[in-house]
């Protein structure tokens, strides 16, 4: 892997992917923050079949590309087609939600500790909330869905993952190239991720961020989401 002089990974080799479906709201937010940053070089935005302008607005903030689904695929097929898109000498990948607004820049510590400590798969934890605890969301709930990738996990890769679910990831190019770089379909991409990542050999670790979005809430649509989120990991976890 290229490296500057001070053994930083060269800015020129880090891509981010930012699947986004009816954020129009945050999107602009998320891709400013991530272009304020030198060592993110390529922002690329896929929108998953929105229908809220999501797509103008990031290509408004400055996404080096956005790419648009035909219609809503889900996460996973939003990762594949940016990674496919991606600029063929890309070294490192971000994935990224599309509602982290300014917190976006918290992706810088994804990288540095992705070089630094010599691994190939780093997992950003967002901090200790109440009110994402009670949800059971991705920032360290203990929400049945998170309950259940944790066991999952632990029981297939011997290790405890404190929040499997966390869409804020730093990977090298080998690590997707694994998966032939086809992400799981539906809500089970993450844990689909690792569980492939550390079966394989490849050094994955969690590190401290301050990384926010938006809060699960407990409307119908949210418990929808959440339904549909149980039903996938739970799936990753059979297979």
């Amino acid at each position: 892997m290229s490296s500057l002089p001070n053994g930083q990974i060269t800015p020129s080799r880090v891509c981010a992917l930012v699947p986004a479906y009816n954020e129009v709201d945050r999107i602009g937010l998320t891709v400013d923050a991530l272009k304020s940053r030198r060592q993110i070089d390529y922002v690329m935005v896929i929108d998953d079949g929105s229908t809220d302008g999501t797509a103008e607005a990031a290509r408004k903030a400055g996404a080096d590309e956005v790419i648009v689904l035909a219609r809503n695929s889900g996460k996973g097929a939003a990762l594949t087609a940016g990674f496919h898109a991606a600029p063929p000498k890309s070294e490192v990948f971000l994935l990224l939600d599309a509602d982290l607004g300014r917190t976006a820049t918290e992706a810088v510590k994804l990288i540095e500790a992705l070089d630094s400590l010599g691994v190939d798969m780093v997992i950003g934890m967002l901090p200790p909330d109440k009110t994402l605890d009670s949800a059971g969301s991705s920032g360290g709930g203990m929400g049945l869905v998170v309950r259940l990738a944790r066991w999952g996990l632990a029981r297939k890769t011997g290790s405890i993952w404190k929040q499997p679910l966390s869409g804020q990831r730093a990977i090298k190019r080998q690590v997707i190239e694994k998966i032939e770089g086809t992400f799981a379909s539906g809500f089970g991409v993450e844990v689909a991720l690792t569980l492939v990542a550390v079966k394989a050999g490849f050094k994955v670790i969690e590190v401290e961020t301050a990384f926010r979005h938006r809060v699960t809430e407990n409307n119908w649509m949210d418990l929808l989401h959440r339904s549909k989120q149980l039903i996938d990991v739970a799936k990753v976890i059979a297979r």
